[in-house]
Parts: structure tokens; sequence; C-alpha cells
């Protein structure tokens, strides 16, 4: 991402002292830069379309033995056999207007998710009774409150990414107060979800859902808790446990986090691995404990709210239940995103940037979530292209690569419940199988199913 943003700014950066002239040129070559990419992609497309026509039939390009598969129809195991576009080519047929930030725009979107969230907050407290025999009323009112706050926290991603505005003042000003009232660390979370960028699906060095490997103890009872509980019960316990509290303990732990980080921390820098592979290097330590200010200073707030009211039922009523509704929806996106039975991981030097990278997947969301959301599933793969692609440009980005590399894209059309279903039963560790690290979906012998099963 470094070597991204340092091409991407040597390019566009203005060069005031040397007048109009400078900025043509700098345009022009821009433009020449483009058009030379395109050329490239052109080949490159169609000797990826030509893999893909010949894939399902011919070797090298093959599926492993027994393989199930998701929606993509194993689509992510060829194309993890073929020829990847270099990140340059890549940005090259990302149309120029996607990488513009507009400040008002951003802030508009972000004030439209703050003020739904907030208006179901007051109206909550306003028209539904304190009182037992109202708890549908309150849980239905934490359900479309959460997932209206889910919006707010995406708006907060877009500024730890870069992406809501060039001004860094009002772009930071606004992420960490929208994760700090969602109880998010911002420039911890914004350290870690970059890293989680840079290494995407890598099995050692990835951060957040990394699997853990079926040959070790950790896998090795895992696998055998769902052989002994059996695994459609399995897939209900897994599915809830990772969805009501995967993420904080994640922040806390860093479970799922990469192996090489050892138990990080975002509240505490210092926990986990040192050196190179320290989470929290350098300057971070810093911003991490001013991530921690922010905290500590609104559950004070909380509190102090529960004292006021003489209970803490108001408190968990109106901000806890939005809150573990909004973690949800959260865990759940990240998980799908990069996660299903016919998706790969890689280790050493079989992975590289882009081909960890177009291990994303996008996913069907409606029109509703995607508006609330700010499409934040259904155009995950431009976003993992380049992270500083506001939200508001991220379709015209889809469809460009979507045109552009129609062997590499992911897009799976399963419906968003039974793809969850089917990852909780099925994607809980990995074996290596050639060069990539695929899931072990059979509960009872520990392989591979004999017959794949389309989604």
């Amino acid at each position: 991402m470094q070597t991204q943003t340092t091409i991407r700014s040597c390019i566009f950066r203005p060069v005031v002292s040397q007048g109009l002239q400078t900025r043509k040129l700098v345009g022009l070559k821009l433009k020449n830069q483009r058009a030379a990419s395109k050329a490239l992609i052109t080949k490159r497309r169609e000797h990826g379309l030509l893999c893909k026509a010949q894939s399902v039939a011919s070797p090298p390009l093959d599926i492993p033995e027994g393989q199930e598969f998701s929606g993509l129809q194993g689509q992510a195991l060829l194309s993890a056999q073929m020829d990847f576009p270099s990140k340059k080519e890549v940005l090259g047929v990302i149309p120029d207007h996607c990488f513009k930030r507009d400040t008002l725009k951003s802030l508009m979107y972000a004030a439209v998710s703050t003020a739904i969230t907030v208006g179901l907050g007051v109206a909550a407290a306003m028209y539904i009774p304190m009182k037992l025999a109202w708890l549908p009323a309150w849980l239905a009112y934490a359900y479309a409150a959460g997932t209206a706050a889910t919006g707010c926290w995406v708006v907060a991603h877009e500024c730890g990414h870069g992406a809501f505005s060039d001004n860094k003042t009002i772009q930071d000003t606004v992420g960490y107060i929208l994760h700090t009232l969602l109880l998010v660390p911002y420039f911890s979370w914004q350290r870690s979800h970059a890293v989680h960028h840079s290494r995407t699906n890598h099995m050692e060095e990835g951060e957040t859902h990394v699997p853990v490997k079926a040959n070790l103890p950790e896998g090795e009872a895992t696998l055998k808790f769902r052989s002994a509980l059996g695994e459609s019960p399995f897939a209900i316990v897994n599915t809830v446990a990772q969805l009501l509290f995967g993420w904080p303990v994640y922040l806390l732990t860093g479970a799922s986090g990469g192996p090489v980080r050892g138990k990080t921390n975002h509240f505490n820098p210092n926990a986990g691995a040192k050196g190179k592979h320290a989470l929290f290097p350098g300057g971070w330590k810093n911003k991490v404990w001013w991530s921690d200010v922010g905290i500590v200073a609104f559950m004070a707030g909380l509190v102090y709210w529960g004292v006021c009211a003489g209970s803490a039922w108001p408190v968990l009523a109106l901000y806890g239940g939005p809150y573990l509704v909004c973690n949800a929806w959260l865990v759940m996106y990240t998980l799908l995103q990069h996660t299903d039975v016919d998706v790969p991981h890689f280790g050493g030097d079989e992975w590289d940037w882009c081909k960890g990278t177009f291990m994303t997947i996008d996913r069907p969301y409606g029109p509703i979530y995607d508006f609330l959301h700010h499409r934040i599933g259904s155009t995950h793969v431009a976003h993992h292209l380049n992270h500083q692609i506001p939200h508001y440009h991220a379709l015209d980005a889809t469809n460009a690569v979507k045109e552009a590399f129609p062997q590499h894209y992911l897009y799976d059309p399963t419906p968003i419940p039974q793809a969850l279903w089917r990852v909780g039963r099925k994607c809980v560790a990995v074996e290596q199988k050639g060069n990539v690290w695929v899931w072990k979906t059979d509960s009872d012998r520990g392989g591979s199913v004999g017959a794949p099963a389309a989604a």
C-alpha cells in the first residue's frame, strides 16, 4: 500500500510553484500511463478469458479432489493458479474520478448515518416503555439502530483509510469521534486494518479471520468438537459466538490475527510480538494511547448516564443492544468478504499482494443495506485494490475491475444468510493441498467430502 500511495502522490501532487504548465504535463503523463496500462490489460484479459474457458477441463488448472463449492463454483481456486496483473495494471483500469475525495459529500454521508442512528434512539426513548412486556419492541429497535450505526462505523472506517477527505484534520476528527462512540479505538484499528489490507489471505501475516491449521492442536480440537456436536448445532454455536463476541475478543486478544504477531491488544501497544512483526511499531504506540483516552472517556460517560438514570437498563436498552448488532454486522462483513469453502489462503512465497487481494469477495446485500452501509459488502474488491477510493465511487471502480479482470473478480450470488450458514458449518480449519491452504469440510472424517455441492 505504501508503494501505491507513493506512486499516486507523485502523479497527483499539486506543483503550484511550477505553474499551470507543469500541471498540464503531469496530467498528460498520467493519461499516457493509463493508456499504456490499458493496452497491457487488454492482452492480459484476452489471455485470462482463454484460461478461464479452458480451466474446467484442462490442466494445469485444477481443483482439489472432492472440493466443496460456494456460489463461486471454484473460481477462486482456479484464479489462484493463473497469472495475476501487477498493482500498476490494476490501478490503470480504474477511472481517474474514483480517486477523488469530496469532503462535503463525505460529511453529508456521515451526517445521514448519524442522523438515522440518533433519530432512532430518540424515538425509542420517547415512545418505547422501559418494561419487560415491550422486549420485542426493544429488540426491533436494537436491530434497526445497530444496523444504522454500522453506517457510522463504515464512515469512520473510510476516515481510517484516508478515503474521506483531503483534509487530514477533518478526516481524523470525524473518524475518531464516530469510532469512539462505537467503542472502537480509532488509531489502533486504523493500524491493524492497514495490516489486514497489506496481507490479505496470508496464512502467517494476515490480520483478522486468519484460519487455524487443522494439524495444530487448536485446529484438531475444533474439528473434533464439530464432529462430536454435529455440523448444524456446531454452526449455530460457532456463528453466534463470532457475531456476538468476535469483535471485542479480537480487540482484546488478537484472536484470528496473524500467528506471527502473537497475542495482541488494541488498547495495549506493547502486547504481542516485538520488532519486525509488532502490530504497533514506533509512533503507533502513542496513537494507541490516544485512542484509549477516547474510549475511557466515553465509557465514563456511559457509567455516568446509568448513575443519573438510577439504573443500567436505559443504557443497555438504548446503547447496548444496538452496539451488539453493529458488532455483529462488522464481524459478518469481514468474515464473508474473505472466507468461503472454495476460497484459498496462501503461505510463504506463494502469497503476493495481488493474489491475496483478489481473494476478496463481493456479495449481494441489496439496495437497503447498500444504502445504509455505503456498499461496504458489495464493492469490497475495489476497496481492497485501493482503500483510498471513497465509497461513492466504489461502484464505478468495481465495474471497471470486473470488466478488465473477469477471471479474477469474485462475486458470489449466494443469499447472505445461506452464505453465513455455509461458512459457519464448513470453514473451521484449513489443510495444505498443493500450494494453497483449503478448508477441511468433512466433519466426520476430517477430510474433504466426495462430491462438489453447489451452494
